[in-house]
């Protein structure tokens, strides 16, 4: 299969000398033949044009939930998959957030058997510890042969500090990571939104940002006696800003990432007590959001992700107290972005961290093999429900104005458009 980008704004500081210049870019049986001022199409060539075409490697996102296995009727990995491929994203991590979790090697072939035939590649997580149920450790060896990028129980703290102490050591004999969330259930107790002024105003129980930075206290310290390498998912504080900064200063290899609703919204955001604002963490202060920036700008903050989590509408139409946690993301996050950063910092964020996760990095040079997202940077618009390619619509962002076309990706000869 031949296909021609043509006149296509490429966006890749990697490479200096095609960086933000226009090329035709020539991809045959997935392989990137040439990147020139010109290239006229060979007979059989699929021509991809488009006005203010802009052309980066493929776009990574470290957290992304679906439903199957056992709950289909929120995502399906195919549909997922044809999500996020529309979106951008040409690689993806799997959040084990299926029933029954992913905790033993067999669980983890049937994702990646479920997602062979996909444009986007899933890179699954499992479970650090059986059942999820925080006690005894999974099986992390096999279900790192078998296809595992890391280990984590979704959403939730590792609430033993002896298992995470002997979960990181382990993991060190086969270069795992081992991810925490960070959260202390007991300060945080039946709490469901920041704990705030806000809070007080709408009579809603609220967690102390204490919560998230006393785990990340406690992480850090056995993460500094370790070793090992520790991830640390979607931070909200200002204080765990600087908790993650100091201890990068000391050489510990931990990561973090902030979900680009935590960038965007405020927790005065809740005031009409729309459940699609009900997320975990919560929504915080203008000051954690201005700190949570300033961290992805400096690089503290490891990963943006979409933190998607779609559920069906039993979950959210509901009082606010009775709501679950979560919105979707995939389809809003590339627009979103560009309301916030610059597009070349907006390309850094979607494109950097697969290494953190043991991923090859993609290259956007001749001979490589194509892992491209397509995209036209300016437009803007407002998002509406008819952008949702989800099966679930739990939406935070419908009705917000965005900025930024994805017009479709591309990985190794599977080419999708969205135009």
């Amino acid at each position: 299969m031949n296909v021609l980008i043509k006149s296509a704004k490429i966006i890749n500081p990697g490479t200096k000398d095609i960086h933000l210049k226009k090329r035709d870019i020539l991809i045959t049986n997935g392989v990137i033949q040439k990147i020139a001022s010109r290239i006229d199409p060979p007979t059989k060539t699929k021509v991809v044009s488009y006005k203010n075409l802009h052309v980066s490697l493929g776009w990574f996102d470290s957290s992304v939930s679906f439903g199957e296995p056992g709950h289909e009727e929120r995502e399906t990995i195919v549909n997922g998959l044809k999500t996020a491929a529309s979106s951008g994203f040409t690689d993806i991590i799997l959040n084990p957030t299926g029933n029954p979790v992913p905790d033993s090697s067999s669980d983890i072939i049937f994702l990646k058997n479920a997602a062979k035939d996909a444009l986007t590649r899933l890179h699954p997580l499992g479970n650090l510890t059986v059942k999820g149920e925080g006690e005894v450790l999974a099986e992390l060896y096999d279900m790192k042969n078998a296809g595992a990028v890391g280990f984590y129980d979704y959403k939730a703290a590792v609430s033993n500090p002896n298992l995470l102490k002997i979960a990181l050591q382990y993991a060190q004999n086969f270069n795992g990571i081992v991810c925490s969330f960070p959260l202390d259930k007991k300060i945080a107790g039946k709490g469901i939104v920041n704990e705030g002024i806000t809070s007080t105003k709408l009579g809603l129980k609220g967690i102390p940002a204490l919560a998230e930075e006393l785990q990340i206290v406690r992480d850090l310290f056995i993460l500094e006696y370790t070793g090992g390498k520790l991830h640390i998912p979607t931070v909200s504080t200002e204080n765990s800003v600087k908790l993650i900064a100091s201890a990068k200063k000391k050489g510990l290899n931990v990561t973090c990432s902030v979900a680009i609703h935590n960038l965007l919204f405020k927790d005065d955001s809740l005031i009409d007590f729309d459940t699609d604002y009900k997320v975990m963490p919560p929504l915080r202060t203008k000051g954690d959001r201005n700190a949570l920036l300033k961290g992805v700008k400096n690089g503290t903050i490891d990963f943006v992700t979409s933190d998607h989590t779609p559920l069906n509408i039993e979950l959210k139409q509901v009082e606010f107290d009775n709501a679950a946690f979560g919105t979707i993301g995939l389809e809003s996050f590339f627009g979103s972005l560009r309301t916030l950063f610059e597009l070349e910092e907006v390309i850094k964020i979607l494109t950097k961290g697969r290494s953190v996760f043991g991923l090859d990095t993609p290259e956007l040079k001749e001979g490589a093999l194509a892992c491209l997202t397509l995209f036209e940077p300016d437009t803007e618009y407002e998002f509406s429900k008819d952008l949702i390619m989800s099966s679930s619509k739990n939406s935070m962002f419908l009705g917000k104005s965005i900025k930024g076309k994805v017009l479709g990706s591309m990985v190794e000869d599977a080419l999708t458009l969205n135009f």
